[in-house]
């Protein structure tokens, strides 16, 4: 009787170990899968954008269109020199002016901010980050554009309207930085105690012990939260299109008008749908993204990789 209840038992184990098995290799597969269906919607964007720019480019050359200023659809002229010399404006001085801020913020929080202030504090960030970018476009069309144009641009000897490159830079970095704040503090946190301890016990002041130790420990992860900035404001859409004045030339200063190559799309594409080329041209401005985004990370992950590597001995 003995035998035949240890038998069961034996069964009865030995039932529930295959069923975890059979569950576990399921999500892999599950999981696995998943993986793979993200590798291919990717790849099957990227052949979708190449073929529909296949008119264009049978036609022109791509090192012409990079380098020519000239952007007029109706005679057949594709120069995107300007929306590119725009995007590269707006998204580095957007970075400067965001993550220097970031990053402080991100230190206060993590390492001097306390009881109900550090809770009031995180909770207006987060509202922040939850606002929609078309708040921040119409909040700039009210605030911001005439401050920048009847004061800040007089102020440094330049003429401006208020709608500009700078417009969109502020802008810009007011709506990612949040984000940046978030991941950062974030990553500190993550942080055991015993490293701020060691420190400490070695003589080291609170702000040498930030510098030293603590940066270079979140070292990555404060790098990932600066890539996910760089990527929201590089493909950013709505605030651009309200704020950059949507002139296609190179801009001759940071307060003149201009055209990024997200806006590029936005506000050429609905009007000129029925010419076939011109339509080829806007794909390849999304080519354009979809590839440099792809390049920006791969070369980001292995700037990462390389830090997470230094940093760690």
């Amino acid at each position: 009787m003995g035998e035949s209840m240890e038998s069961q038992e034996s069964n009865a184990r030995g039932g529930r170990l295959g069923r975890r098995l059979r569950i576990e290799r399921l999500s892999s597969y599950w999981l696995g899968g998943a993986g793979y269906f993200a590798i291919g919607l990717f790849v099957l964007i990227v052949m979708s954008l190449v073929y529909q720019s296949l008119p264009l480019l049978s036609e022109y050359s791509v090192v012409q269109m990079l380098t020519s200023s000239n952007w007029d659809p109706a005679q057949n002229e594709f120069g995107f020199m300007p929306a590119i010399v725009g995007t590269i404006y707006v998204t580095a001085l957007s970075m400067l002016m965001g993550t220097p801020i970031a990053i402080l913020a991100a230190i206060y929080l993590a390492e001097y901010a306390e009881g109900r202030l550090k809770t009031l504090v995180s909770s207006f960030i987060d509202v922040l980050a939850a606002i929609p970018s078309v708040i921040f476009g119409l909040v700039a069309l009210i605030v911001v554009v005439p401050f920048v144009g009847n004061y800040l641009a007089p102020a440094v000897g330049s003429s401006a309207t208020g709608l500009g490159i700078f417009t969109v830079s502020l802008v810009m970095a007011i709506v990612v930085t949040p984000f940046m704040i978030s991941l950062s503090v974030e990553s500190l946190e993550a942080l055991p105690d015993e490293l701020r301890e060691t420190s400490l016990g070695v003589g080291a002041t609170k702000w040498e012990t930030i510098k030293l130790v603590l940066l270079r420990a979140a070292g990555p992860g404060i790098f990932s939260a600066i890539l996910l900035g760089f990527g929201r404001v590089f493909g950013a859409t709505i605030v651009p299109a309200m704020l950059i004045g949507g002139q296609t030339h190179v801009p001759s200063s940071p307060f003149a008008t201009g055209q990024t190559l997200p806006t590029l799309i936005v506000n050429d594409f609905g009007e000129l749908m029925s010419l076939p080329l011109t339509q080829s041209a806007l794909i390849f401005v999304g080519l354009m993204l979809v590839v440099v985004v792809w390049l920006f990370n791969f070369a980001a992950m292995l700037v990462r990789r390389r830090l997470q590597r230094r940093w760690q001995y």
